[in-house]
């Protein structure tokens, strides 16, 4: 695992503090969406859908910071959209820094290179860059031809101007299991931080709706491409997550624990689903029926979720809220 130690130093004691003061459900992670307009339109995604009218529109810096204080979380991602694209990305980012938090800016890097010269390197500033496999796949997925490479460049150069830089990849049924493995040791090789893994979501909106996976292949693909990790491999992102996808573990959603906050507000339930939005993150957790959500629910549309933004915190909390989950994060590590 490759999250710096006064990272998860911040998280556990955040996490502490939240389970001393008797709140069930806090947040972890804000999905921060400052713009919904993209310079690409990646088949799983269908953010850019929006008309014309909201794809122009864009949170200001003071909109994101009220969002980011008044749920009190430790830790930012940023995605969008591109985030890049934000004429303002840079005090956006400067001033979540300067309130302490981590951040992470989603980018599909394609103008990273031009846009490092008003960014900072900072131990609280990470650049995760959207690659989903090698190139064929990559490419592919994005839907346009020499997107792998530029976002490669951009991340030799970054990873060279001393940034902190990860990435993240969304897998589909189409996911060839050698193929990621050697994707892997390519993000290595360019030296990134961590990787993060993620399955592919039935994001309605999305123009590819052929190649979701449902749960029993999310496990079936993920035992595959995990088994017998290399040692070199960095995963920015919890054991016991890692555990859970390949099935060797089961946990129930938090979808509270990584909420979405955009242009329309506090999205409900959870970052994936579009059911509502809130003025406020308290009327979020007070007015969202959490039963109704989850793999206990029956909810048909939460059968085949096993997505980080629904689960990562689950295991997070796991990780941190006991004795026996420290215990069961560092044999998870040990695997």
């Amino acid at each position: 695992m490759s999250v710096p130690v006064s990272q998860m130093t911040a998280v556990a004691s955040y996490i502490l503090r939240q389970r001393i003061a008797g709140k069930k459900r806090y947040p972890l992670l804000l999905m921060l969406e400052p713009l919904f307009r993209c310079n690409l339109a990646c088949v799983g995604c269908g953010k850019i859908q929006y008309p014309p009218e909201i794809l122009k529109r864009q949170l200001t810096p003071e909109e994101c910071f009220r969002a980011v204080e008044e749920c009190g979380v430790p830790m930012v991602s940023i995605p969008g959209g591109e985030p890049l694209l934000h004429p303002q990305i840079k005090e956006i980012v400067e001033g979540l820094i300067r309130r302490g938090k981590y951040i992470y800016i989603c980018t599909n890097a394609l103008i990273l290179r031009e846009k490092l010269d008003s960014l900072r390197p900072s131990k609280q500033l990470t650049i995760n860059v959207h690659l989903d496999g090698q190139k064929k796949f990559h490419d592919r997925s994005v839907g346009r031809e020499g997107v792998y490479e530029i976002a490669a460049e951009g991340i030799r150069e970054a990873v060279r101007r001393g940034f902190r830089v990860t990435t993240n990849t969304t897998l589909y049924s189409d996911a060839d299991p050698a193929s990621v493995r050697a994707f892997f040791d390519d993000m290595m090789a360019l030296g990134v931080e961590g990787m993060t893994l993620s399955a592919g979501y039935g994001y309605e909106k999305a123009a590819d709706q052929a190649h979701f996976l449902s749960k029993e292949e999310t496990k079936k693909l993920f035992a595959k491409i995990l088994k017998d990790r290399k040692k070199s491999w960095r995963f920015n992102q919890s054991p016991l997550f890692l555990e859970f996808l390949t099935g060797a573990r089961d946990y129930s959603c938090t979808p509270w624990g990584m909420p979405g906050y955009s242009l329309f507000g506090w999205q409900s339930p959870c970052y994936l689903l579009e059911e509502g939005y809130f003025k406020t993150f308290a009327e979020l957790l007070e007015k969202t029926d959490w039963t109704k959500y989850g793999p206990e629910s029956g909810n048909p549309k939460c059968a085949n979720c096993m997505v980080h933004s629904g689960y990562e915190a689950s295991a997070v909390n796991d990780t941190f809220g006991s004795f026996g989950g420290l215990l069961r994060t560092l044999r998870a590590m040990l695997r």
